[in-house]
């Protein structure tokens, strides 16, 4: 399949290069020349602009920040939506507010273009060995058409609802994931300070209940000190903002996200925002004063 591929990011690049692997034929830009390089050795069709990226596709791919990088990169400045072939489709693998996928895909809607939004979880390691989780919104003809495509890049492809349906399951995902953070790394912290190893308070909870995927990822992470991303603080303030805004249109209750939300902006202002976000454990450990180890 004839792919636009539009950001090759911490995400988008190790996507991309899987979506090579699997035969698929791409069509990328990038304002990074170190980064068009490296995918023009991995096999991809470099461009000169946006623009020329969705000549005679028949998918385009987005994995962009935030809902108004989507917005200009389709509609405002790039106005990619009015450049594609009517053929083509669009997916929006960003993870971004559920109310502006709709609006994005309405406007779309009148260009006879159909979109699904299939944002991610899983991270940059899951993101460069494929496994990534895909929650997908749209019509259920158009996921079964380009499922294949998204199964290039994960291991998990699942029809969520209607467009929109995906990012706010990525977003209940984002609040699971920031919430069970936070509990990892106050409980690792207390339980150190309460005489136990870490290390040992892991290996004897993460069979359990308690155990899960978080845990796994995350636990050696806190115990070592290495807060490299993965997945960075910055990007989950972003998202919670989102999940924010979703519950406040609905009126629904969410005080452990809101918690969770302003210890991650601490940490921000603290110049902890480019770090992984279980760089939660930094909020415990200027508190305490006490650093975990193994």
């Amino acid at each position: 399949m004839k792919i636009a591929f539009i950001g090759l990011g911490i995400m988008g690049k190790p996507m991309a290069k899987n979506l090579l692997k699997a035969g698929h034929e791409l069509r990328v830009y990038d304002r990074n020349t170190a980064t068009l390089e490296e995918m023009k050795a991995a096999g991809a069709t470099v461009c000169g602009s946006s623009s020329e990226t969705v000549e005679g596709v028949d998918l385009v791919l987005t994995m962009l920040p935030n809902s108004p990088h989507v917005k200009s990169v389709m509609l405002e400045d790039d106005k990619l939506a009015d450049k594609m072939p009517k053929t083509a489709a669009f997916i929006d693998m960003s993870s971004i507010n559920p109310v502006a996928s709709r609006e994005i895909a309405a406007e779309l809607e009148k260009r006879g273009i159909q979109m699904l939004d299939a944002p991610v979880s899983g991270g940059q390691p899951k993101a460069i060995d494929g496994t990534l989780s895909f929650m997908v919104g749209g019509k259920q003809e158009l996921f079964d058409k380009f499922k294949p495509v998204l199964e290039a890049m994960g291991s998990s492809v699942v029809l969520c609802g209607d467009v929109g349906a995906g990012n706010v399951t990525k977003l209940c995902n984002q609040t699971i994931v920031a919430v069970n953070i936070a509990a990892l790394a106050e409980a690792m912290q207390m339980g150190q300070m309460c005489g136990v190893e870490p290390q040992k308070i892991f290996e004897a909870i993460r069979g359990g209940l308690a155990g899960s995927t978080v845990m796994n990822a995350k636990a050696p992470m806190m115990m070592d000190q290495n807060f490299q991303p993965g997945f960075r603080i910055d990007l989950h303030i972003k998202d919670l903002n989102n999940v924010v805004d979703a519950a406040k249109a609905v009126d629904a209750p969410i005080p452990l996200t809101q918690m969770v939300l302003e210890m991650m902006k601490i940490l921000h202002h603290d110049g902890d925002g480019s770090c992984d976000h279980s760089a939660l454990l930094k909020y415990y450990q200027k508190l305490t004063g006490e650093v975990l180890h193994h």
